[in-house]
């Protein structure tokens, strides 16, 4: 792939995301569909990087991105909403599609079924949390989905590799493959947690925004390779990583000091543009890869072209079968065990007693905001079960098979799995993502008391900030801040409250810097 194609597929890119969000469409959808169009146009040449490039740039500063955006504080609460859906629904949808993939087409393998359901598992949850507020999510909705959206990947990715290593026969036994699980899980969450406090003392000590922000830049991809190099989860490193960054660098005073909002904002407005031409990239480049693997398909007598189409289509209504039953099922008996426990209590004074004393003191300690909730409403469950829409980890892990096995064989499957994924992933943001505004409108998800709530809490935000104002200009900002970050470890404060208010001080600070002194 040379760079003038590269800088035709962005060109592209924007003057399509342009014209998509004018008319309410998703730009992904709109770039895929296009792209796959045009690599029917004769003449035009296969445009392919090499798999593990094409993970290692594309996936480690996306998923960053996303993380930095993430309330420590709200996955907290949501912990087992998120667990649930990020690491056993993954289990659970990349082990079921695995099953029927190995049965619509037996002649891959087990191993290579799996690596097709490894694939498919992950939804493109953060899409749309993006469109939250525009949706009328609930705030919890957005919470869950964002924290899924960060672990899924993690969950589905390090399947991916474990399956792919059982088909080159880097492990034979799926025991082997569960060890290097919690391995690739304890060693990458470690990594991630090391680079970041490195990064951290490095960053105030260079006092110059666009040096801190070009060290972070390196941050996702470090995190990754270092991690891939050690054969560990580089997917959770990055994740470790960006989450200890973020709330280190916003929040927690000893990482203050003077011009570090300039880096805040620098980076506020960095991140947007890599997500934008990283994600237009990876739909453009799976989607002319379409006509190619067509081909390749028609020229194979097995599966073929037909047998592959047929197998997409059914996974695809199995994707979205799976997620939404399994989401019911697993806050169903969430919700169920909740209202046993209550009856329990109801029925027995004393053991309501014990119960109380041993939350008591889990809970003790704990931050206001940090407390667990419980199970999500069936509305909740509902719209959460029907944001399944497949996106950028789906084509980009079709897209990173590798050709052949470590012994030099082809790869079993590998035009077929990129011919599904995409198919799945067009077919659920047309069935979904086109239909899941009309859901939540037709649910009547009443926002307006939360949204009363937090303009309270905005309200209180806005005080604990003014009453430390003493009008000494730098000094000023630096202990509104400091205050909010202070009110947010005492548990008075939401952290994205918080958040918002210190992005606003800096930009007051970064405006009080570059205005003209009048006289």
């Amino acid at each position: 792939m040379n760079g003038v194609q590269i800088l035709l597929i962005a060109a592209a890119g924007i003057a399509i995301s342009a014209l998509a969000h004018r008319r309410g469409m998703q730009p992904g959808l709109i770039v895929v569909t296009l792209a796959a169009a045009v690599s029917f146009v004769p003449g035009m040449p296969r445009l392919e990087l090499e798999s593990e490039l094409l993970l290692a740039i594309v996936v480690p500063p996306l998923l960053y991105s996303a993380t930095r955006a993430a309330s420590f504080s709200g996955f907290n609460q949501n912990l087992r909403a998120i667990v649930n859906l990020g690491v056993l629904l993954v289990v659970l949808t990349a082990g079921a599609l695995g099953v029927l993939s190995s049965w619509l087409l037996p002649s891959f393998g087990l191993a290579a079924a799996f690596v097709i359901g490894s694939v498919l598992a992950p939804p493109d949850t953060i899409t749309t949390v993006s469109h939250g507020a525009e949706l009328g999510l609930p705030r919890r909705v957005t919470t869950i989905l964002t924290g899924e959206s960060l672990v899924n990947d993690a969950t589905a990715l390090t399947l991916f590799s474990i399956a792919v290593g059982a088909v080159s026969g880097d492990h034979a036994t799926w025991g082997g493959g569960i060890r290097e699980f919690f391995y690739n899980a304890g060693v990458g969450v470690a990594i991630g947690a090391g680079l970041a406090a490195a990064t951290l003392s490095i960053r105030k000590k260079l006092r110059n925004s666009t040096l801190e922000t070009a060290l972070v830049l390196l941050v996702p991809f470090t995190a990754f390779l270092l991690a891939e190099q050690v054969h560990a989860s580089g997917i959770l490193a990055v994740v470790m990583a960006a989450f200890s960054i973020s709330i280190n660098t916003s929040m927690d005073p000893r990482h203050q000091y003077p011009g570090a909002y300039r880096t805040r904002l620098q980076e506020e407005a960095f991140w947007p543009v890599v997500d934008f031409l990283l994600e237009t990239f990876v739909f453009a480049y799976i989607g002319l890869q379409l006509r190619f693997v067509v081909e390749e398909l028609r020229a194979d007598e097995d599966p073929g072209l037909t047998r592959t189409l047929v197998a997409a289509g059914v996974l695809l209504l199995a994707a979205i079968v799976v997620r939404l039953v399994a989401v019911y099922l697993l806050f169903g008996r969430w919700r169920l065990n909740e209202l046993l426990n209550r009856r329990r209590r109801e029925a027995d004074p004393e053991r309501a007693r014990r119960a109380e004393e041993h939350r008591a003191r889990r809970m003790r300690g704990r931050k206001r905001f940090d407390t667990p909730l419980g199970p999500p409403t069936a509305r909740e469950t509902l719209v959460v079960g029907w944001t399944g829409m497949r996106g950028i980890l789906t084509l980009a892990a079709a897209a990173a098979i590798p050709e052949t096995t470590s012994d030099g064989r082809l790869f079993p499957g590998r035009e077929a799995a990129q011919a599904i994924a995409l198919v799945v992933t067009l077919g659920t943001l047309l069935i979904q993502g086109t239909t899941i505004r009309w859901l939540v409108r037709r649910l009547g998800m009443d926002v307006r008391a939360e949204r009363e709530q937090a303009a309270a809490m905005r309200a209180h935000g806005e005080e604990i900030a003014a009453g430390a104002a003493t009008g000494t200009e730098d000094g000023d900002f630096d202990r509104r801040r400091n205050a909010l970050s202070r009110a947010v470890m005492e548990g008075t404060l939401d952290e994205e409250t918080a958040r918002d208010l210190i992005g606003e001080l800096d930009l007051r600070q970064a405006a009080e810097h570059t205005m003209p002194k009048l006289p």
